[in-house]
């Protein structure tokens, strides 16, 4: 019996109730009903659970999402995501500035890191902390200086935590062979289609109608794939984003973000506008603001006149300061100064979120990539393998931090070969016409979008 992921409501709902505490509603009455009706808790990481459930029980949790939907949240006044009533939270928003045009050199270099982190993680994603650090010790590889690799793992450790089945074929060190298909490039190449088809005064329908025509619905996850199908349903953004979306706070729209950073560089708050338009499709509140605080790093980042820590400031002006997001990354970039040892930043990280947060949340991924590139101190290597050493969605995480990190350094000649020979300079994607692009092709393209009157 097919499974389908992500949008069955009695998969969703498990989800809908640790958000609602999280976002400061009350959902015990709601949880408790749930649970003496035998209904199941969350998938802990697949999509789906392995069972379907009664056709009573289904009923019951669409119902039970509504209700959740309606209760009032005691963070609501702190954090909004209408951008006007963002910006009024934030006393710091950057001026906007029109920016300037990043060279080609530097965005290649961006587009590179984004890979390369990308395919660090992708064989550990899914994977508990326990398991990524003993799997790279097993091949002397910790810290990280390179890719995973099978070769020299004894059997009975990959026996007990396996590779993740859809990646180690095409991400492990001995079987790369250019950059495998991703989400986390898949949108950055929506998003350059975004661009190219309605400029950068698109609106979020624009974003829609681009998810539409070039965006399989199998390739799409968690919020993407409610909001696909709200669309099909007939609603339009920003209902997309909130009915029966409890994943409208995960990752999803922090990895689309790389795009409006590299073709605003030099005004964070208009790459923070681009990314508020595409994110509010898919996400709310922390959500978005992992987007926007995404931006604007990268915007900063991509003049090459900053270092990170005064990019990481600058993501913070856009994010209002009581938010969860906010305080996880303030508190991560403390912790990153105060220990020099990174796991042990990592595992007090872990102690904080890990109980309570899915492994794709936006708070504690976003907080991660912050603590890891200011640790490094925006060294490209420091910096991606931080990010995936500490677990979680290790290659989205690492695909960030690896853009930002090759921003910094400023050309494709700046980052480490034995990273970049194995990507070959070239792509598989289901987007568009981009599949078997070369990053230098994308380089040149995303600078005529950020050249574009």
């Amino acid at each position: 019996m097919l499974r389908l992921t992500w949008v069955q409501p009695e998969d969703l709902i498990g989800h809908e109730l640790r958000q609602a505490a999280q976002d400061g509603r009350e959902p015990s009455a709601v949880a408790a009903r749930w649970r003496a009706a035998g209904g199941p808790e969350a998938p802990l990481t697949a999509g789906a659970s392995p069972r379907p459930a009664s056709p009573y029980l289904r009923l019951l949790a669409t119902d039970l999402l509504d209700e959740l939907a309606d209760l009032p949240s005691a963070l609501a006044d702190d954090e909004p995501t209408d951008l006007a009533r963002i910006t009024s939270l934030c006393p710091d928003w950057p001026v906007a500035t029109g920016g300037r045009a990043a060279h080609p050199a530097r965005l290649e270099a961006a587009w590179l890191g984004r890979a390369v982190g990308c395919l660090l993680g992708k064989p550990v994603e899914k994977l508990p902390l326990t398991a990524i650090r003993d799997l790279a010790r097993a091949t002397g590889n910790w810290p990280l200086t390179g890719y995973f690799t099978a070769r020299g793992v004894p059997g009975e450790l990959l026996a007990r935590h396996p590779w993740n089945r859809r990646s180690a074929a095409t991400s492990l060190a001995e079987n790369i062979d250019g950059m495998p298909e991703d989400d986390d490039l898949n949108y950055p190449l929506l998003n350059l289609l975004v661009l190219q088809r309605h400029g950068r005064a698109f609106t979020t329908t624009d974003v829609a109608r681009v998810w539409l025509d070039e965006l399989p619905a199998g390739r799409t996850f968690t919020a993407e794939r409610v909001a696909y199908r709200n669309l099909l349903s007939g609603l339009e953004p920003p209902l997309t984003a909130r009915r029966h979306n409890p994943f409208r706070e995960w990752i999803g729209a922090l990895i689309r973000a790389d795009v409006h950073g590299w073709t605003n560089p030099g005004d964070p708050a208009a790459a923070a506008g681009q990314a508020h338009r595409d994110a509010t499709l898919t996400h709310t509140a922390n959500g978005v603001y992992a987007a926007m605080f995404t931006a604007a790093v990268i915007a900063t980042a991509a003049t090459g006149d900053h270092d990170v820590h005064a990019c990481l400031r600058t993501g913070l002006t856009v994010v209002p300061p009581r938010s969860r997001l906010a305080r996880a990354v303030r508190r991560a970039v403390r912790l990153a100064r105060d220990h020099t040892d990174f796991d042990t930043v990592v595992d007090l990280l872990h102690d904080t979120y890990a109980a309570t947060h899915h492994w794709v949340h936006a708070v504690p991924n976003t907080a991660l990539i912050a603590a890891a590139l200011t640790h490094a101190d925006g060294d490209f290597t420091g910096s991606v393998r931080r990010a995936v050493s500490g677990g979680w969605d290790t290659d989205s995480n690492g695909a960030t931090a690896g853009s930002v990190a090759a921003l910094l350094a400023g050309s494709p000649r700046a980052l480490p070969e034995h990273w970049t020979a194995p990507l070959k300079n070239r792509l598989a994607t289901s987007v568009g016409d981009f599949h078997g692009a070369g990053f230098d092709t994308l380089a040149r393209l995303t600078h005529l979008e950020a050249t574009r009157p």
